[in-house]
């Protein structure tokens, strides 16, 4: 399956560097690009890519505003953040948005790569260094009374993949983590979605943000 994307980048040498990347990879096809806030929505709106590629620097709005925009009004289209901003504050506003995955801009080709085909699949990534503030702010506790009662209906393992997923660990990272079996992660999952009828990945690890269990 291919996968169609829309970059959203200020400057247009990125732009161009990111298309010789990406269209380099048999699976990606880029939709189109936009260099402001105005240009990406009219894009989504009239290319309905799959994923959009979003710097968070835009002229006319932020990246996540304009993620906020995007995910309500087409919560079909991912999107993944590109950015040169690596500190906490952005991180987390970012994931608020509801942004699939977040990249910096000095990570290695291969990251960006795997981060576009994980969110075009429903799934979370998130750049390691990055997305071991969440773990480290869900183990570190202690966790208030909204947490506790988040937390109240699930098993131990089963707060112990949220964290993992959160992360944005796969199955199988998760299994070797624990030592258990991809189909055993796999079924702690699917209880982790119906207890809290969450639908994706991307809405663990808010709900995680949300409800205290990982501090924003």
């Amino acid at each position: 399956m291919t996968i169609r994307l829309l970059l959203v980048d200020d400057h247009a040498v990125v732009r161009a560097g990111l298309r010789i990347l990406l269209e380099s990879q048999p699976d990606l096809e880029i939709a189109g690009e936009a260099g402001t806030a105005r240009e990406a929505l009219a894009q989504v709106d009239q290319l309905r890519p799959d994923l959009v590629l979003m710097d968070i620097g835009l002229p006319d709005a932020s990246g996540i505003d304009t993620t906020t925009a995007i995910r309500a009004r087409w919560p079909q289209v991912a999107v993944v953040a590109l950015t040169i901003h690596e500190d906490e504050e952005y991180f987390f506003r970012m994931l608020h948005a509801g942004a699939a995955g977040y990249v910096p801009k000095r990570a290695a080709p291969e990251e960006l790569l795997t981060a576009v085909r994980a969110a075009a699949a429903g799934e979370v990534y998130l750049y390691p260094p990055l997305a071991k503030l969440l773990v480290k702010d869900y183990l570190a506790g202690p966790r208030g009374p909204a947490a506790a009662e988040a937390l109240s209906g699930l098993t131990e393992r089963e707060q112990e993949v949220l964290a993992y997923l959160a992360e944005g660990s796969s199955n199988a990272e998760i299994a070797e983590a624990l030592t258990i079996s991809p189909k055993t992660v796999a079924r702690h999952r699917e209880n982790l979605m119906a207890k809290l009828n969450l639908h994706t990945r991307t809405d663990l690890v808010k709900y995680a943000i949300r409800k205290g269990i990982i501090t924003a």
